[in-house]
């Protein structure tokens, strides 16, 4: 229950007054709705039907006689009264309802907007070691569960107001008869403690397979080439068919504890009315007015045990939805990039002499004892190209992490110009970054480039593509700058991907051009042309290269060479081509074999 707290902590701090305002206006629905049930007495005296043999009843009915009206003009003045204190309750009961959702669909939308700001501020880390669909399925599937709950909550909050004061009324009019439905409903709801495990127990398992399917599908998505060439579409619907048959069967096992729940209290409810009323009839002698009161006070008071009961359970449900949220935002917490709070006010930071890593280890699971990089020291110089090579997982992308100042090194220093960065987000503004896989925004080839620059000029845009050998191509399709290019840019090759990716990196005219794999994806020709381009920004800006096509990195002023983790050769690339039995040599003649 510590975690429904907490969102009601926040509720009532986000909502203040207001949700006492509705309280109130609960109170006075309530209220009314007792002024509703006392207008029925007379009305039932008048009629003549039932004789009232109760003080308290009597009292009431004679209370409306004694105006001296005549019969039939009173019976029309209680109706029309009746009428107009329903109506009143009725509007009063639409207005809390539209203030409550939209109080709680306002705090939904500073909800949804708090954990989408906290995952984006944190550091890279959280995103290496969380699941993209399970950060997707918590921003959403358990969001609007979480939201459910707390509307569930406000539900339960007004059925207990009316009880309480419907308790009062019954109390004023019967205590023995009020009495006896409040212990028959405490005993119901000691016995229906077993329902609230099993919704709890159902809410786990809802968001468990929530989860599984959001999961699944995003991956299925997002490898639906591999499905498709590999043909493993049977194997997807057979996970597909297991999963949803799993989904349903905990819905029907939801909606059979909630009927379970309802068949209970129906049951027990008929079986107490039953009872109470033989023995009021066989052995009390109660009289028709006393029984009517009897049935009057357990329809009034009787549905609201069951309301109470149902959202309850239904509060019981959510509870995993809430813990999930609590957790993510802890996690964010311990994740979060303080820094980044500055964005709007920090300028890019000029690099006047090198970058520096300085005995840099680093291991991603503290509890293995191998380290992705040890004891790295290298110098990245101002305004030169530095080449970094290596087999696969030797850890060239992990060091790019760390120069650009997503990770932090476990032990050992980057520095900048000699210092420890302050400000990481200063250090990424003057860094231009293209990954091995581009990726692009559903949206036009405009759209992807003026996201970094928003108030880029046309000719801007034309000399960056230029730049990226992408101007030709953009110009031949059908709409140009402004085609749509579709999700992650499926509608393009991967080569012409990785142009506009190179294109916008080229765009905000940085200081720092890091390139991971930027030119994999090229053929021969369009490879030619950038690393031509490259070779002219040279002198202009500080590039780093990651680079298993060694013949891109022929003009580079340092190639470093990565080994499991460690630094191994480091020189010019000629230098390094004539170590004979070195690491780069081999990796050189293995390719240059293959190129024949």
């Amino acid at each position: 229950m510590k975690f429904i707290m907490e969102y009601l902590k926040r509720f009532y701090q986000f909502s203040g007054k207001a949700i006492f305002l509705n309280m109130s206006g609960m109170v006075i629905v309530s209220l009314l709705e007792g002024a509703g049930l006392f207008m029925l007495i007379p009305l039932i005296s008048l009629s003549g039907l039932i004789p009232i043999q109760s003080e308290k009843l009597t009292f009431i009915s004679q209370s409306f006689m004694y105006t001296g009206l005549p019969k039939n003009i009173l019976l029309l003045l209680l109706l029309v009264m009746f009428v107009l204190v329903m109506i009143g309750q009725g509007y009063l009961q639409r207005y809390i309802n539209i203030k409550n959702v939209e109080i709680l669909h306002i705090f939904c939308r500073e909800i949804r907007i708090r954990l989408y700001e906290m995952t984006l501020q944190s550091d890279w880390s959280f995103f290496i070691k969380k699941r993209k669909s399970d950060l997707i399925n918590s921003l959403t599937t358990e969001l609007a569960r979480v939201i459910g709950g707390i509307n569930f909550i406000l539900q339960l909050a007004a059925s207990l107001v009316f009880t309480v004061v419907q308790i009062g009324v019954a109390l004023w009019l019967s205590p023995k008869i009020t009495v006896f439905v409040l212990v028959c409903g405490s005993v119901l709801v000691l016995f229906s403690k077993k329902y609230l495990k099993r919704a709890r127990k159902a809410g786990y398992k809802s968001s468990e397979l929530s989860q599984q399917y959001l999961g699944g599908i995003t991956d299925h998505f997002n490898g639906i080439k591999d499905i498709k060439s590999n043909t493993l579409e049977q194997s997807q619907i057979s996970w597909i068919k297991s999963l949803t048959q799993g989904m349903v069967d905990e819905q029907i096992e939801y909606v059979k504890l909630q009927t379970s729940t309802e068949l209970f209290y129906k049951v027990s409810s008929a079986i107490f009315i039953a009872v109470f009323l033989f023995v009021s009839v066989t052995m009390l002698h109660a009289e028709m007015g006393q029984l009517l009161l009897i049935i009057l006070i357990f329809s009034r008071l009787w549905p609201k045990f069951t309301s109470i009961q149902a959202d309850m359970q239904r509060v019981a449900s959510t509870i995993p939805a809430f813990q999930s949220l609590v957790r993510l935002e802890k996690e964010c917490k311990l994740a979060e990039e303080t820094f980044i709070h500055q964005q709007q006010n920090v300028p890019a930071l000029v690099l006047k002499h090198s970058i520096e890593c300085r005995n840099v280890s680093f291991r991603y699971n503290q509890e293995s004892k191998k380290k992705v990089l040890h004891n790295i020291n290298a110098t990245f110089y101002r305004n030169q190209m530095t080449a970094i090579v290596g087999r696969s997982g030797a850890g060239k992308s992990t060091l790019i992490d760390l120069l650009m100042g997503l990770m932090r090194p476990e032990t050992g220093s980057v520095l900048v110009d000699g210092e420890e960065l302050e400000n990481p987000l200063a250090f990424r503004k003057a860094i231009s970054y293209v990954p091995q896989d581009p990726f692009l925004f559903n949206g036009s080839i405009r759209d992807n480039l003026l996201m970094v620059k928003n108030n880029a000029m046309e000719v801007e845009l034309l000399e960056a593509l230029e730049f990226s050998s992408a101007a030709e191509f953009v110009k031949n399709l059908p709409d140009g700058l402004d085609t749509i290019i579709g999700d992650r840019g499926v509608r393009l090759s991967g080569g012409e991907r990785q142009r506009i990716v190179l294109a916008r990196a080229i765009l905000r005219k940085p200081s720092i051009l890091i390139l991971d794999e930027a030119t994999s994806a090229l053929d021969t020709e369009n490879e030619s042309k950038i690393q031509a381009a490259l070779e002219a920004l040279k002198g202009q800006m500080t590039i780093i290269v990651i680079a298993h096509r060694l013949s891109t990195i022929r003009n580079a002023d340092q190639v470093i060479v990565l080994e499991q983790g460690e630094i191994i050769q480091k020189g010019a690339f000629q230098q390094l081509a004539q170590e004979k039995k070195s690491m780069f040599s081999h990796l050189l003649g293995k390719q240059m074999e293959l190129s024949q």
